[in-house]
């Protein structure tokens, strides 16, 4: 199939996961979603990232966001794999890990990278929105780790945007300024900004976060 892009509505399924069964769209519900791939199971780098988001759960839980992880292994080694990542990050993993041995997710997805590996999933990372539409996507290496304080500060974002007029610029974080989006005409902004705002020039308007 065609390389997903922004804005896509994120292919459903149904899989076997680690938590039993889930078809997709249904279990993602009205909320957010975050998927992500994993190479194999058993191995470094994933074991150190899985902990870490079963660690960051409640930050997620608390931005109406689902997450799940996937691997081309299945349920019978996630289990195992749980143990292992549960031991050595001294957590527990609260969320599903599909398992996806045929690869029919892993296709649906793009996350197998021919010139990377023929056979396993790249690190892939995709955010969708309530109405089941793909907001990101990002492709890591094998060798590097993910940042999930990156992905939180992205989500902060997509959902800050998503209900108010503003966009984000380089290095946000939740509570700082925001940029006010070209489409609204500076005689308009302070109806629509009662915080006020500063013109820096005439297309860069900036704006205290509308909804702190």
């Amino acid at each position: 199939m065609a390389t997903l892009r922004l804005g896509d509505v994120a292919p459903d399924f149904t899989a076997e996961t680690s938590e039993g069964t889930i078809k997709f769209h249904e279990w993602l519900g009205e909320g957010w979603g975050l998927l992500f791939s994993h190479p194999a199971d058993y191995t470094p780098v994933c074991t150190t990232e899985l902990g870490t988001v079963a660690k960051y759960k409640d930050q997620f839980n608390q931005r109406n966001v689902k997450v799940a992880a996937l691997s081309v292994d299945g349920v019978a080694s996630h289990q195992g794999w749980i143990k292992d990542i549960n031991e050595t990050q001294n957590t527990t993993v609260n969320f599903p890990i599909i398992a996806d041995e045929n690869k029919k997710v892993a296709n649906l997805y793009d996350m197998i990278h021919p010139n990377a590996d023929n056979n396993l999933t790249v690190r892939s990372v995709f955010i969708i929105a309530p109405d089941k539409t793909i907001k990101l996507i990002i492709t890591y290496p094998a060798s590097t780790g993910r940042n999930f304080d990156e992905l939180i500060r992205v989500i902060d974002s997509l959902q800050l945007t998503a209900y108010h007029k503003v966009a984000t610029p380089a290095n946000w974080q939740d509570g700082d300024d925001c940029v006010v989006v070209p489409a609204i005409k500076t005689e308009d902004i302070d109806a629509i900004f009662p915080k006020g705002y500063t013109e820096v020039k005439p297309y860069l308007r900036m704006t205290p976060q509308p909804n702190k």
